[in-house]
């Protein structure tokens, strides 16, 4: 266990030395989170609650991707298999320190990511290392990864926002403290306020270009616009392109479209009627017309998405046609014994700000089916506590994640995450042929099969991949154009 004592001291030099005159940081940058998991929201990037817009800017990955999206060193300077990718030697950087003063080493990495696969946690990212049985420390800078298969894609998987590297033994404080090797250091945690973060003078990859980052615990979507229009944060990620048309040429901000392979859309539970018949899940989808959807949700701005949850830039992603089919949509739900349609009733609320409007949009194209859908609200802060994974049909999200992992975290039978409930035993073989066939081309054609499977079988109705609509203050200079994940935060300034 790091010394906590030392701790604080390392941190109250740190906080001198980010105000010294001489240090280059300084400004606040201020940005919301939607308190998605109210009181168990925490900073241990692995759980459930964790507050990614505090964990990518206190927390190193061993890989990630840069701003073309190709995966690149991070924590790890090089990577390399052996000749059937059933092991994975990670070189490590040096010099790289914590926010307790503790050097980074071999043993860190092997805690870090040993530890996702601690039954007692329960991580969601559990599923997306079942492939690891043992990390070797090798010496103090070099880390051999030993797999129950062979994996050619293992370094891809690490890119995963939230296996990050925190200090060996730390899990029971990590939560409140938030210790990492990024470019800021976590001065105050208040997850329903305002969380503080310091400048990390000493950030391996340069000090940064900010004095302090406060991220703001803000609910409601609608809210969180407004706090944006009066300077009460300075950035937006979330903002429904409905509205793009408040910040078009006002000096006061500025506005870029990105696009990611984020997704929002309904979610079918498969193990309650009537949509445990997959005849009825797959009527419900192909009633929906995916484009009328892009147009009036997202003004165009986003990429059409046949069901898959891959997205539209990754290597295996399966492009599809699926429009609008009102008479096959009729057909199934008469084969399944409904001819004369189902009722269901739609779970939304404003914690994403499109939700409604989608379950609006949807409300009057299932109509033409013969699908009844009430549209519900719930309370935004106990949404995904009380509705999600709840309720028989629901609105989810998702953030970006390899192929490999999103197929298994939403969809594979052992999933904690897989909300729709599916289970399917070939699915599962499915993915674990994946993982293992060396051969791109076979391994392509395995998870595109998988994706086949999920537009027949599916509980999860996936209109579109979003493209993100981020507006800043025009004060807000350095923020790379790319996904949350991938951005530089230590170049990130402000005037």
């Amino acid at each position: 266990m790091k010394n906590i004592i030392k701790m604080i001291s390392v941190s109250l030099i740190s906080l001198l030395v980010a105000f010294s005159p001489a240090n280059a940081s300084s400004g606040v940058f201020k940005l919301s989170h939607d308190l998605g998991f109210g009181k168990d929201t925490n900073l241990d990037a692995i759980t459930k609650g964790r507050l990614f817009q505090v964990v990518i800017m206190t927390q190193n990955r061993l890989v990630r991707k840069n701003l073309d999206g190709v995966t690149s060193p991070e924590l790890a300077t090089d990577w390399s298999g052996n000749s059937d990718a059933t092991e994975w030697t990670f070189n490590l950087r040096k010099g790289v320190k914590f926010h307790d003063g503790s050097d980074f080493d071999a043993e860190d990495v092997k805690y870090s990511l040993m530890r996702v696969k601690d039954p007692d946690i329960g991580s969601p990212a559990k599923k997306s290392m079942s492939s690891v049985t043992d990390i070797e420390v090798v010496d103090s800078h070099t880390v051999k990864m030993k797999l129950n298969t062979s994996f050619a894609d293992f370094p891809l998987l690490l890119t995963d926002y939230r296996l990050r590297m925190i200090p060996s033994g730390s899990g029971d404080t990590i939560g409140q403290t938030g210790i990492g090797t990024g470019p800021f250091i976590v001065d105050k945690f208040d997850a329903e306020g305002t969380t503080i973060l310091k400048a990390n003078p000493d950030y391996w990859e340069g000090a940064p270009g900010l004095a302090e980052v406060h991220v703001i615990a803000i609910p409601d979507g609608e809210a969180r616009v407004q706090a944006l229009l009066t300077g009460q944060i300075d950035m937006n990620r979330y903002v429904p392109f409905a509205q793009k048309k408040i910040f078009d040429g006002n000096s006061k901000f500025n506005t870029t479209v990105v696009p990611t392979g984020n997704w929002r859309g309904m979610v079918m539970r498969t193990d309650t009627a009537p949509f445990d018949n997959p005849k009825v899940r797959k009527a419900v989808r192909m009633a929906v017309d995916r484009q009328e959807l892009v147009d009036l949700v997202m003004g165009g701005a986003a990429t059409v998405s046949c069901d898959t949850p891959v997205s539209p830039s990754d290597q295996y992603r399966l492009n599809m046609n699926c429009d609008q089919d009102i008479n096959g949509a009729k057909k199934l739900l008469a084969e399944a014994g409904y001819p004369n349609g189902i009722e269901m009733t739609i779970h939304v609320s404003t914690k994403e700000p499109t939700w409604p409007t989608i379950a609006e949009v949807m409300q009057q194209q299932l109509a033409k089916a013969g699908i009844k859908a009430d549209i519900q609200m719930t309370p935004s802060k106990s949404y995904w506590k009380e509705t999600w994974m709840k309720k028989a049909v629901a609105m989810t999200r998702w953030n970006e994640r390899p192929a490999d992992s999103i197929l298994h975290e939403a969809y594979h039978s052992g999933a904690k995450w897989n909300e729709s409930f599916y289970k399917s035993a070939s699915f599962d073989k499915n993915l674990a042929d994946a993982r293992g066939e060396l051969d791109f081309d076979k391994r392509k054609k395995a998870y595109q099969n998988a994706q086949k499977t999920l537009w027949e079988e599916a509980g999860t109705m996936i209109p579109y991949h979003v493209s993100k609509l981020v507006v800043t203050s025009s004060r807000v200079k350095n923020l790379d154009e790319v996904e949350v994940f991938s951005v530089r935060w230590h170049k990130v300034k402000v005037d």
